[in-house]
């Protein structure tokens, strides 16, 4: 089922990919959060190596016990005093929102003597129960973690708000395609704009249709979720 899954997915995310007019290419993410590494190993041996999850300790667990060669996604909010948990564990952090994490993570990653990728997370829609950024806050704060040697910022990051149908969050993804652009055009050091993390199970084909080059999928993968876990 799972692998059935999230085959029916990758067409999707393939067929949109085909025709977006920016033609991009998309990395489908599997979020495996809460759900048990026998799920994370049936689509690892179909190929399946980008999984995402939301908790540092659930992260950490996982990546004890399953292969190496995964590339482990941190979509979830980090707390600062997390950071030193994941840094030499993840293939890239989705969620930076303020300077005094991007700073923590630099730190860290002095002590491990290790480089972190990162995207800058921005709340486009500006909804209170989420993290991240104002739009208009980003650029400069994108200035201010570029100085830091260690830590490389590779795109930006939104959560679109939860939606009966998908086309009312259009405008939040293309919002977040245009500041990618404008960073972009600033040319600014050991930034770059590559990764758009934007769309999951309910609206990622508007998602790619709008620039995206990362989708985070969970439920059209795993099911629905067991939070009492």
């Amino acid at each position: 089922m799972i692998t059935d899954n999230y085959k029916d997915v990758l067409l999707s995310v393939e067929a949109k990919e085909e025709t977006s007019k920016y033609n991009q290419s998309v990395t489908l993410i599997a979020v495996s959060k809460t759900k048990p590494m026998s799920d994370i190993e049936e689509l690892y041996h179909i190929g399946v190596r980008d999984f995402g999850e939301n908790k540092v300790q659930e992260l950490c667990e996982k990546y004890e016990n399953l292969p190496k060669d995964i590339r482990w996604h941190l979509i979830g909010h980090l707390q600062t005093n997390k950071v030193k948990y994941i840094v030499d564990k993840v293939s890239l952090i989705h969620s930076v929102d303020s300077v005094h994490l991007a700073n923590q993570i630099e730190r860290e990653c002095i002590k491990k003597n290790v480089e972190a990728d990162i995207l800058v997370q921005v709340n486009v829609a500006e909804e209170d129960t989420k993290y991240g950024l104002k739009v208009e806050e980003t650029i400069s704060m994108v200035k201010e973690i570029a100085a830091l040697p260690h830590v490389h910022i590779k795109g930006l990051m939104t959560i679109a708000p939860f939606v009966d149908n998908p086309e009312d969050n259009r405008e939040v993804f293309k919002a977040l395609k245009k500041l990618s652009v404008d960073i972009n055009d600033k040319n600014i050091d050991n930034v770059c704009m590559d990764i758009l993390s934007m769309g999951m199970s309910g609206d990622y084909e508007i998602a790619i249709e709008e620039g995206s080059t990362m989708v985070r999928v969970g439920t059209s993968i795993f099911g629905e979720r067991n939070y009492n876990r």
